[in-house]
C-alpha cells in the first residue's frame, strides 16, 4: 500500500509542498502549499527524451523510497510544458495503479478476510485510489493544471491538429475512477464547448451558404461521436450531443430555414435536404417547422406556375413536373406522413387559387394524351401519365368544370374517330369511376354505350338492305342527355346522301317506335374516292363538309365562293374554315383564285388536277380554330347552370331538416355541402330565387332570418 511518505514524496515531484498541523480532535491533518517556483522557457524536442529519462527516474525512486538525483525544484521545471505536465501526471497514475495491483495482491487474505468482514473499512485498492485523489488530483494546483491542459488538448483536436489521444483517454478514465469525472471535467468541458460551439454558430451563418454550414454540424456531430467512442466517457453524450445541437442548430433553425430552404428546393439539393431533415428531427418543433416552410413553398411556387394566363399552355405539364420533383424530394422527408399531407393541403390551396381554369386545362391535357396520332408514349407509358394526372385531377375542386370540358372532348374523339386508343379511353373512364363514383361517370360510360350500340343498329340495317348503293352509310345514334350539345346547321346533302338517310330513318323508327332523330352534320366524316387523272386515283379521309364541298366539282372545275355556299348551305364561317383546308393546307386538292389563306366573296376555286402526293389515302385534317372566349365561356356557363341546380337543392335539404335557420349559418352549411367553391353572394341569389318560388320565406320578425315552407 502506498505510504503517506511516498505520497508526499509524489506531492512534492508535482510541485506540490505538504505541511502539517493540529486539528481539533489531536490528529495531524496536512495542508497543501505551492512552491513560488521560476519559470524556465520549453525545453525543445531535441532535450525532451533526455529530460523525461531524468523525469521517470525520479518519479520510480519516489514510489521505491530513493533518494532523487536531481532536486525537486528542477524536475518541476522540466514539467512546465502542460502535455509534459500531463504525460507525467498520467505516469505516476499508472505506476500508482500497478503498484497497488501488487499490494493487493500480497495483502489479498486481508482484503478478503477482514475487509469484507467490516464495510465501513475501504478495500485496500479502494484505499489506494482515495489516497490518491486525496493527496494528488484534488490539490488545487493539479486540477487546475490537469483540466486546463486536457481542455486544452481537445481544443487543439478540435481546430484539426492530431493530439495524444492515449493520454487524454487514460486521464479521463483516472477522473472517472476516483469520482471527479462529472465534478470536475464534464462541467468544464461542457462550458467550454457550449462557448466554442455559440460562437461558432453565429459566426458561420453569416459567413457560409447553407449546404456548407449543414455538412460542418455533420462533420462536428460525427467529430463528437468520435471523442465519446476513444477518450470521452459515454455519460458524457448527452450533454456534449445536446450542446452542439442547441448552439448549430437550434439556435438558428429559423434563420437557416429563411437563408437557405428555398435554394436547396429550387436546386433540387436532395442529399443536402436529407440532411436539413435528419438535424431538425433532433428537436421537437424543428420537424414542424420545416413542414411549414415544405408548404410554403409549394403554395408559393404552385400559385406562380397556376396564377399567370400566359403559362396556360405549359401549366399542366409544369404541374406534373413539379409534382415529380416534390415525390422525390419527400424521400428526403423519410416519407413522414405529415409532409404527405402538407404536400396535399398546399397543392389543393395553390391549384384552385384560379377558380375554374386549372380543371378546364387538366381535362384538354388529357384529351391531347389521348388523341390519335399522339405517338409520345407507348400504352403502358401511356397509362402511367394518366395516373399522375389523376393525381392533379383530385386537387381540383371544379370537377364539375372537368367534367363538361372532358364530355366535349371525349366527344370529339369517339364521333371523329380520333381516339388514339379504345382501351386507354376506358382505363380513363374506370380512374374516374374510382375516384369520383359511378354518378359522375354515368354519363360518360353512356358515350361509350351509344358506339357500341351503333355498330349493332348498322349491322341490322345494312342486312335488310335488298338494293345495294354506290355509297356507304354509318350512323351514330346518340342519346341526347349523354353528349354535348350541338348547335343544328340545315344543310343540303346530295340526293344519293339524302335517299340513304332516309331509308335509315325509316328502319330505325320501326325498330324503336316513338324516338326521333335529329341529324348533326358537323359530327359527319367521309372517304372520298378522288380521280385526279389517268391513273392518279386516290382516297381522301374527309369531313363531311369537306365532301359536299368536293363533290361540287364532280361536274365542274371552277366553282364560285357565292355558288359554293348557295349549294351547300353551310354556315359561313364553317365554309371558310372548310375551304382553307382544301385550298391553303398542307393537302391543296382545290385552287383559290385569290391569294393568301383569307377567303373573299368573289374567290374562285378550281380543282387542281396537277395534285399528287405520296399515299393513297389521304386525310384532310380541317383547319382548327382556337377555342373563342364565346366557347369556354359557354362551357362555364353550362357548368354555372348545373351548379345552381346544386346550390338549390343543398339549401332546400338544409332548411327542410332545420325548419328555420339565419342567413349566415344557412350560408356556411351550403358551403360545406358543396364540392365547389362558390361566392356568398351567388348563394344569396339562390336563396332569393328560392324566396320567389315559394320554397323559403323570410322571418316576420327577422330578415335575416329564413323559414322553410312545406
Amino acid at each position: 500500500m502506498m505510504s503517506t511518505k511516498a505520497s508526499e514524496q509524489a506531492a512534492k515531484k508535482l510541485g506540490i509542498m505538504m505541511t502539517s498541523r493540529s486539528s481539533a480532535n489531536g490528529q495531524t491533518a496536512k495542508r497543501l502549499v505551492i512552491k513560488n517556483l521560476k519559470m524556465v522557457p520549453r525545453n525543445d524536442e531535441d532535450n525532451f527524451s533526455r529530460l523525461w529519462k531524468n523525469i521517470d527516474e525520479a518519479v520510480r525512486a519516489i514510489h521505491e523510497s530513493r533518494p532523487v538525483s536531481m532536486s525537486l525544484e528542477m524536475l518541476y521545471q522540466k514539467i512546465n510544458d502542460p502535455i509534459d505536465y500531463l504525460k507525467l501526471l498520467n505516469r505516476h497514475w499508472q505506476d500508482h495503479c500497478a503498484h497497488m495491483v501488487m499490494i493487493c495482491q500480497i495483502f489479498l487474505p486481508l482484503d478478503r478476510g477482514y475487509v469484507l468482514n467490516n464495510p465501513l473499512i475501504l478495500s485496500i485498492w479502494d484505499l489506494g485510489l482515495d489516497l490518491f485523489k486525496n493527496h494528488i488530483v484534488m490539490n488545487k494546483l493539479v486540477q487546475t493544471r490537469c483540466i486546463s491542459g486536457l481542455l486544452a488538448l481537445i481544443d487543439s483536436e478540435r481546430g484539426g491538429e492530431l493530439i495524444d489521444r492515449s493520454l487524454v483517454k487514460n486521464l479521463l478514465t483516472m477522473l472517472y475512477k476516483l469520482q471527479l469525472y462529472q465534478s470536475i471535467f464534464e462541467s468544464e468541458f461542457i462550458k467550454a464547448s457550449d462557448k466554442l460551439y455559440s460562437n461558432e454558430g453565429e459566426t458561420m451563418l453569416q459567413s457560409s451558404d447553407i449546404p456548407e454550414y449543414l455538412k460542418h454540424v455533420e462533420k462536428r456531430l460525427n467529430e463528437e461521436n468520435n471523442r465519446l467512442l476513444h477518450y470521452l466517457h459515454p455519460s458524457t453524450k448527452h450533454l456534449l450531443i445536446l450542446c452542439v445541437e442547441k448552439n448549430l442548430i437550434g439556435d438558428h433553425v429559423n434563420t437557416i430555414l429563411q437563408k437557405g430552404f428555398d435554394n436547396l428546393m429550387d436546386d433540387h439539393r436532395l442529399d443536402d435536404l436529407k440532411l436539413l431533415y435528419n438535424l431538425l428531427s433532433r428537436f421537437v418543433n424543428g420537424i414542424d417547422q420545416l413542414k411549414t416552410y415544405f408548404s410554403q413553398y409549394i403554395k408559393k411556387r404552385g400559385r406562380d406556375i397556376v396564377i399567370n394566363p400566359e403559362k396556360d399552355v405549359v401549366m399542366i405539364q409544369e404541374l406534373l413536373d413539379f409534382k415529380e420533383r416534390l415525390d422525390a424530394i419527400s424521400e428526403c422527408w423519410n416519407n413522414n406522413e405529415k409532409f404527405t399531407h402538407a404536400l396535399k393541403d398546399s397543392f389543393e390551396h395553390f391549384i384552385n387559387q384560379r377558380s375554374n381554369k386549372p380543371a378546364e386545362l387538366i381535362a384538354k391535357y388529357i384529351d391531347n394524351k389521348l388523341k390519335a396520332g399522339n405517338k409520345e408514349a407507348t400504352e403502358e407509358e401511356l397509362d402511367k401519365i394518366l395516373d399522375k394526372i389523376m393525381v392533379l385531377f383530385r386537387f381540383i375542386h371544379g370537377k364539375d368544370v372537368f367534367e363538361a370540358f372532358y364530355k366535349k372532348d371525349l366527344a370529339k374523339r369517339l364521333l371523329l374517330g380520333k381516339s388514339a386508343s379504345v382501351d386507354a379511353e376506358k382505363s380513363m373512364l374506370s380512374k374516374l369511376k374510382q375516384e369520383c363514383g359511378g354518378v359522375f361517370t354515368f354519363k360518360l360510360e353512356g358515350m361509350f354505350k351509344d358506339m357500341e350500340l351503333s355498330k349493332d343498329i348498322m349491322s341490322a340495317f345494312d342486312q335488310q338492305l335488298t338494293v345495294k348503293t354506290s355509297i356507304n352509310l354509318f350512323v351514330n345514334v346518340l342519346t341526347l342527355t349523354h353528349w354535348p350539345s350541338y348547335p343544328i346547321y340545315n344543310i343540303i346533302l346530295p340526293p344519293e346522301m339524302t335517299q340513304l338517310q332516309e331509308r335509315f330513318l325509316e328502319f330505325y323508327k320501326k325498330k324503336y317506335s316513338g324516338r326521333n332523330l335529329q341529324w348533326q352534320p358537323s359530327l359527319g366524316h367521309c372517304l372520298v374516292k378522288g380521280h385526279i387523272s389517268s391513273g392518279n386515283n386516290k382516297e381522301f379521309h374527309v369531313s363531311l363538309y369537306q365532301a359536299l364541298i368536293l363533290l361540287l366539282f364532280n361536274n365542274k372545275d371552277e366553282v364560285p365562293y357565292e355558288e359554293i355556299l348557295e349549294s351547300t348551305k353551310i354556315e359561313e364561317s364553317e365554309l371558310k374554315r372548310t375551304l382553307q383546308s382544301l385550298a391553303c393546307g398542307k393537302v391543296s386538292i382545290l385552287i383559290k383564285s385569290s391569294k393568301g389563306v383569307d377567303i373573299h366573296l368573289d374567290d374562285v376555286f378550281s380543282f387542281n388536277h396537277t395534285f399528287t402526293h405520296k399515299l393513297n389515302r389521304i386525310k384532310i385534317n380541317q383547319v382548327q380554330l382556337k377555342e373563342t372566349q364565346e366557347e369556354n365561356q359557354a362551357t362555364n356557363e353550362k357548368v354555372f347552370q348545373d351548379r345552381q341546380y346544386q346550390v338549390d337543392a343543398a339549401i332546400v335539404r338544409i332548411m327542410k331538416m332545420r325548419k328555420s335557420l339565419q342567413h349566415n349559418l344557412l350560408v356556411s352549411e351550403v358551403v360545406g355541402q358543396l364540392k365547389f367553391s362558390i361566392k356568398p353572394a351567388d348563394i344569396k341569389k339562390r336563396i332569393e330565387s328560392l324566396i320567389e318560388r315559394d320554397y323559403l320565406a323570410r322571418d316576420e320578425q327577422n330578415p335575416n332570418q329564413y323559414n322553410y315552407l312545406a
